[in-house]
């Protein structure tokens, strides 16, 4: 038996230490600016109203982002592994709570994240093709009995559904041909899409002074409006300054296929959140300059807005087409980086089977791979972009906190255990990231009780699936599953 055992350990395949350090960086840079800074920044000034409450939401969005960098850090650092949350959260707390993230992760978490990027992409690409958000056909879908619960809605499906279909298949084909294709492909793809975004901010900042319509007004909240409405304004902006943000944990997720990763992640982590927190304000800032509050708060392309105002049409679709490229670059760092988790659980033996295994050729976790393309292609189908990334922030937020917390459990558990980097500002910079985790989860609870519940839900799903495959694994033992 410890013969056989031992052939088989000798026959697995371990991922490749394949990212250096600007491909790790581009990880980190390429995820968090997406669909997010082009969609986001009009919903933000929807929700906070003034100026003076959206760029609050952008700065403390950013603070909250880098401390839980500086924490994130320090785990990727002292566990080097794929995974991510799920192997701190394993380490931290046991197996069963390493599973729970992994479970949503893998079955909800980074699908959904993965359709929301890509219909994004096609709401960029429709701009240029309206042909492809022209209906097909409309259903509506109301629960009798619970549309005081959840509000009846009217599911539109156009060409840009398949097309989103068609665009995850290609990324995932991109990264299952190796991960230093993949990290070569980023390094591309947010070359361009920081470039475009430099180019919106320049157009603003040099722009005639007859063009600069904008202004800082309204700068402050209403005065009829009192200290409760404007704390609600803030925390709705935030929620949505922070999907804008998110992405930063996501190098965490190939730990093991970090080079240098004592050195690399800090680096990558906290300064890429660095650098994408200026480019925000100064972005935010370049649409306030150029368009009026309520313009930018009813805009639904903001950067095309901003360059067709100042320049005309034709350069507004030249950067109407830099933001579908700059989606396609988080959609390829999300599917590099997503696919590790299923990966690393069926390595464990407590996922699908089919999910394990690294490709004997290209190193990389194939067959993990094909199952993320899979269930974001279903949920990407469905063409509710809101709905998926209210329900991917919420969870997201969840296990960003606990991994944190598991992270001052371990300096209590394992204070022996090798800290090439220690969060910097501890204890005080990973508790105010977990307070400030907790209070933003607590008021999306609040703000869409419906949605969460079916998060939940969903994440408590996966309790039988782990029971099952927890006593097949105590009575067959590792070898099979190898």
């Amino acid at each position: 038996m410890h013969e056989r055992e031992g052939k088989l350990s000798e026959k697995r395949l371990d991922l490749v230490r394949g990212l250096g350090a600007w491909a790790s960086a581009a990880i980190v840079v390429g995820t968090m600016i997406g669909t997010g800074i082009f969609l986001k920044p009009a919903e933000m000034a929807r929700e906070g109203r003034s100026v003076s409450v959206v760029f609050a939401a952008w700065i403390v969005g950013a603070i909250l982002s880098i401390f839980g960098a500086f924490s994130f850090a320090e785990l990727g650092s002292m566990i080097p592994e794929a995974g991510g949350e799920y192997a701190y959260l394993r380490r931290g707390f046991g197996p069963v709570y390493g599973f729970i993230f992994g479970w949503m992760h893998s079955i909800v978490g980074r699908p959904s994240s993965l359709a929301s990027i890509s219909a994004g992409m096609m709401r960029f690409l429709s701009f240029l093709l309206p042909v492809i958000a022209v209906p097909l056909c409309t259903v509506h879908i109301s629960i009798p009995g619970l549309t005081g619960w959840i509000k009846p809605y009217d599911f539109v499906f156009t060409w840009a559904q398949p097309l989103a279909v068609v665009w995850l298949l290609i990324m995932t084909g991109i990264n299952y041909l190796g991960v230093r294709l993949g990290g070569a492909v980023q390094v591309f793809l947010t070359t361009i899409k920081i470039t475009s975004v430099v180019i919106v901010i320049g157009v603003a900042f040099f722009a005639p002074a007859s063009a600069q319509t904008g202004g800082p007004q309204p700068f402050w909240p209403a005065a009829g409006m009192g200290a409760g409405a404007i704390f609600s304004a803030f925390l709705a902006a935030l929620a949505a300054a922070l999907w804008a943000y998110d992405g930063w944990e996501d190098l965490n997720l190939v730990g093991s296929e970090v080079e240098n990763p004592q050195k690399n992640f800090p680096r990558a982590l906290v300064g890429g959140v660095g650098f994408v927190a200026v480019i925000y304000l100064l972005f935010t800032w370049a649409c306030l300059n150029v368009l009026p509050f309520e313009t930018v708060a009813a805009s639904q392309h903001i950067a095309s807005d901003v360059v067709a105002h100042i320049k005309g049409a034709t350069a507004a679709s030249w950067i109407t087409f830099a933001m579908v490229i700059s989606a396609l670059g988080s959609m390829n760092s999300s599917v590099l980086s997503g696919a590790r988790v299923g990966y690393a659980m069926a390595r464990d033996g407590i996922f699908f089977k089919i999910v394990g295994g690294i490709h004997p050729k290209f190193r990389t976790p194939s067959r993990s791979l094909i199952f993320q393309g899979v269930l974001a292609s279903l949920m990407a189908l469905t063409g509710t972009f809101e709905e998926l990334t209210n329900l991917f922030i919420f969870a997201a937020w969840i296990f960003y906190a606990s991994a944190v917390v598991a992270l001052f459990r371990m300096r209590k558990t394992e204070p022996d255990l090798p800290r090439p980097y220690r969060c910097w500002g501890y204890p005080w910079v990973p508790g105010i990231f977990v307070a400030g985790a907790l209070a933003l989860t607590i008021n999306i609870w609040i703000d869409r009780p419906g949605r969460s519940s079916i998060g939940l839900l969903l994440i408590l799903a996966g309790l039988p699936f782990y029971r099952r495959w927890s006593r097949w694994h105590s009575v067959h033992g590792d070898v099979e599953r190898v």
